[in-house]
């Protein structure tokens, strides 16, 4: 009987950066091993495949996902394992299976059978939480908030009210683009003694991590963090 191979989760850097600054040589020189990958991007894939040198990038067999493969298609996906071949698996940036599709084709590696090994590697949420000072043993992530700005300011109070009751930190992202939105939601709807943690470009040369309670937010510059990846936390 022919052994499966093992699903490796590997972690992308979260920007430009030096690789061997965020991964450990072993991500790195594991990766050169792999013949097949599943990645959201294969522009993307093949850009992180040629910062760790992989050996000819052309023979590396990319298959993609996205929020819009459907879970009927990933059997497809995990064929180079089930014939035991070893297999990675890559976000666009960080973790994958953190804020990512890939998720899914984690959960149908479990379910049949297959070896799920998650590498070291560097996530934002993560280290937002980390950095953030609130309760880091009950903490929650919530995604993204609701696009519709009073849909939006009815989850942050839930989320406020979540963190006076259950004295849990709760986190969240937006598209980079909608940063501004967000933010000023935030210091309109919060109470002024909420603390709110910005974190922008995690392990990026512009990083920029900061917590301060709402009443100094309102006094404060808007945070440099337009279209730049950003973790949002609030505590009481």
């Amino acid at each position: 009987m022919t052994s499966y191979g093992t699903l490796y989760l590997l972690p992308v850097g979260l920007g430009e950066c030096q690789l061997e600054d965020v991964l450990p040589k072993r991500n790195i020189e594991l990766i050169k091993t792999l013949s097949y990958f599943i990645a959201e991007n294969a522009k993307e894939a093949r850009a992180f495949l040629k910062q760790c040198a992989y050996p000819e990038i052309s023979r590396a067999q990319l298959s993609l996902i996205n929020q819009h493969v459907k879970i009927e298609e990933l059997n497809a996906y995990l064929e180079p394992l089930l014939s035991g071949n070893h297999m990675g698996l890559m976000s666009d940036a960080g973790c994958p299976g953190i804020a990512d599709p890939g998720a899914d084709i984690i959960k149908l590696a479990h379910k049949k059978g297959i070896k799920v090994v998650p590498l070291v590697g560097p996530s934002s949420i993560v280290l937002s939480i980390m950095a953030s000072g609130f309760n880091g043993q009950n903490f929650a992530f919530n995604g993204y908030l609701p696009i519709d700005k009073i849909a939006r300011a009815k989850r942050i109070k839930e989320l406020e009210q979540i963190c006076l009751k259950s004295k849990q930190a709760q986190f969240f992202i937006e598209t980079p683009y909608r940063n501004g939105n967000v933010f000023e939601d935030l210091l309109k709807t919060l109470q002024s003694s909420t603390q709110l943690l910005v974190a922008t470009n995690i392990t990026l040369v512009d990083e920029n991590i900061l917590v301060k309670p709402i009443s100094a937010w309102k006094k404060s510059n808007v945070p440099d963090f337009f279209k730049k990846p950003t973790v949002f936390g609030i505590y009481l």
